[in-house]
């Protein structure tokens, strides 16, 4: 039952994610941890007695206006912004002014309280959107990811449009307050030009109720297992853990993730790795699951004796979460986001990025000591469930939003 909580009042509160709809399957392309982080924060905002939208661009001719996810107690509104079809994120930026012009319709209509827009074109169209309203509304920006970090790593393989970088930094200037997911995102928004008072770290959160140590685990053989999750691209670093396997003659790597089983094959990057795999002499112990439906995601992971995440860089990444809240020991790079989360030593181990001999050394110690592996997983239980769980990131959130609220307030009576 939903409650309004005591001293507080009910907000209106409108989430932004113009190509991460709350309601699509992960591991797609362009389906990952911004779906899953704007779902939960819905879903806990409506819990705590707020009524919540999400706005997300229409990719099915199909899909009704408006859905109420009636297990999370928001409603979900599909705006018609290009082409009713599946499109590549980087290709939305030419249909910003179509969303932004839904969105002022509607807000002029019945205008929310707060807007919190997810990724920066989603930014571009809510400050668009909500700048010709009568009554002001804030709005606040999560980035997920920041163009300026992936040019900095990816190079001419970035995708992004060329104006990217000079957007974020005008958003910087332009929305009410960030929200940043992690202390090193911070220091970037800074070289963007974002002063430090506009900024709070708010993380990404876990589901402790369903990522927990005991349940289910998925299938497995004799072999150690090793567990790579999420979406199979290149900067996931996917091939650094499949030459690591040369260190350790007795694991498995299992990828969970990807397009469906049946269209594997057909996968460029899963072709790729595969050929990484057969070079390295590692190819039968590298298996691809697939894409798998998020309900079993934590089968998979209480399957596993220590999940990876290593990729080149990352602006958060949940993975580490959701291992760590099922006991489970994690090597990762020690990169962007998951240097917070992850305690180097305490609840896994950090490597460099794209060193495939170090990540190999660190596998070969870590499955060889029981002892340890036993006391990371402990440990991670403990840190996701004291610091990551969604309930305490969407107060946390909650509180911005309120104190954001209170300033803009306290400067309208001032003037």
């Amino acid at each position: 039952m939903r409650t309004e909580q005591p001293g507080t009042y009910r907000l209106k509160i409108d989430l932004v994610s113009e190509h991460a709809s709350p309601l699509a399957a992960i591991g797609g392309v362009d389906a990952g941890g911004q779906n899953v982080h704007v779902a939960a924060l819905a879903a806990g905002l409506a819990e705590r007695g707020h009524e919540v939208t999400v706005h997300t661009r229409r990719d099915d001719a199909t899909l009704p206006e408006r859905v109420v996810v009636q297990d999370g107690g928001y409603n979900v509104v599909h705006v018609t912004a290009g082409p009713a079809e599946a499109l590549p994120k980087d290709e939305l930026l030419q249909h910003m002014p179509a969303f932004a012009r839904v969105l002022r319709r509607g807000w002029t209509a019945t205008p929310p309280d707060v807007v919190h827009a997810h990724f920066w074109m989603s930014g571009l169209a809510s400050v668009e959107a909500a700048a010709s309203l009568l009554r002001p509304v804030p709005v606040l920006q999560t980035f997920h990811a920041l163009g300026s970090v992936k040019r900095r790593h990816q190079g001419d393989a970035d995708t992004s449009p060329a104006e990217r970088i000079d957007l974020e930094r005008g958003l910087c200037r332009d929305v009410s307050h960030v929200v940043a997911t992690c202390s090193d995102e911070v220091f970037e928004l800074r070289r963007l030009g974002l002063t430090t008072d506009r900024v709070s770290i708010v993380p990404c959160g876990v589901d402790t109720a369903v990522f927990t140590p005991n349940g289910p685990a998925a299938p497995r053989g004799e072999r150690k297992r090793l567990l790579v999750l999420g979406r199979i691209v290149e900067r996931k670093g996917q091939d650094d853990a499949v030459r690591a396997l040369r260190a350790v003659p007795d694991a498995e790597l299992v990828v969970v993730g990807g397009p469906p089983v049946a269209e594997l094959d057909g996968d460029p990057e899963v072709r790729r790795l595969r050929a990484v795999a057969a070079e390295a002499g590692v190819a039968d112990r590298l298996v691809f699951t697939g894409a798998v439906a998020r309900a079993d995601v934590p089968a998979w992971i209480r399957s596993s004796d220590v999940v990876l995440a290593v990729p080149w860089y990352e602006p958060f990444g949940i993975t580490p979460l959701e291992a760590m809240a099922c006991g489970r020991p994690v090597v990762a790079t020690a990169v962007g986001g998951l240097q917070d989360s992850v305690a180097d030593g305490v609840t896994g181990d950090l490597v460099p990025p794209r060193d495939p001999g170090r990540l190999g050394e660190a596998l070969a110690a870590l499955l060889a000591d029981d002892d340890r592996r036993a006391a990371y997983g402990a440990a991670g239980v403990q840190r996701a469930r004291t610091r990551y769980r969604w309930s305490r990131v969407v107060a946390d959130t909650e509180t911005v939003y309120r104190q954001v609220l209170a300033r803009r307030r306290s400067v309208e009576v001032a003037r």
